[in-house]
């Protein structure tokens, strides 16, 4: 199966995630990261406005998914049901590029503080889309809350398992082996993990 070919912005965001990992967030240029990407400094400049917010692309986006999948959810959804529409929704816009480079992802923000904190803010962001969403249909404050961080939760601990997997026989798995699956599954079990705080 050949590599993943994705666009300029993607191939920015491939290239950063290489470098950073390979030598380091701060010793890392945007001249280089155009470079490797294939493109001019002013392309780079077009998609982002500096190099701290490759590591958000694509955020609006999902925000945005994750919202219209909670406002989408049938109108006698419990706030995890909706949130389980988030999921759905906010995971097709997942593919085969963004599980290729999970693992180098997760290298570089391990290895820089400013990506750490870049990653937390984004963190905070889709739970704050996820709680606005369940807000406004109706759910309490509090529950809005605490719903938007298990589902927020759910996520990162579905994509981290999803981007783990075995993918040698990914072909012949299918719609089993997509990132909502493993997002799902995620919150089936925090939900469990919920109820034993009794």
């Amino acid at each position: 199966m050949g590599r993943w070919e994705p666009g300029a912005r993607e191939r920015l965001v491939v290239a950063a995630v290489d470098l950073f990992t390979e030598q380091g967030y701060d010793a890392t240029t945007v001249a280089q990261i155009a470079e490797r990407a294939g493109v001019t400094k002013s392309t780079f400049f077009r998609h982002f406005p500096d190099k701290r917010e490759l590591l958000v692309a694509g955020q609006e986006t999902l925000s945005r998914l994750l919202a219209e999948g909670i406002a989408d959810a049938p109108g006698n959804a419990s706030p995890l049901e909706a949130v389980a529409a988030g999921l759905r929704r906010a995971s097709t816009a997942m593919g085969p590029g963004s599980r290729e480079l999970a693992p180098r992802l997760k290298a570089a923000v391990a290895a820089s503080t400013e990506l750490q904190e870049r990653d937390t803010l984004k963190t905070v962001s889709l739970a704050a889309a996820m709680t606005t969403a369940l807000v406004a249909r109706g759910v309490p404050d509090p529950t809005a809350a605490l719903a938007g961080e298990l589902g927020v939760l759910a996520f990162k601990r579905g994509y981290a398992a999803w981007a783990e997997a075995d993918r040698g026989a990914e072909a012949d798995r299918g719609a089993e082996d997509e990132l909502a699956g493993y997002a799902l599954a995620a919150l089936d079990e925090l939900r469990a993990a919920s109820a034993s705080l009794g």
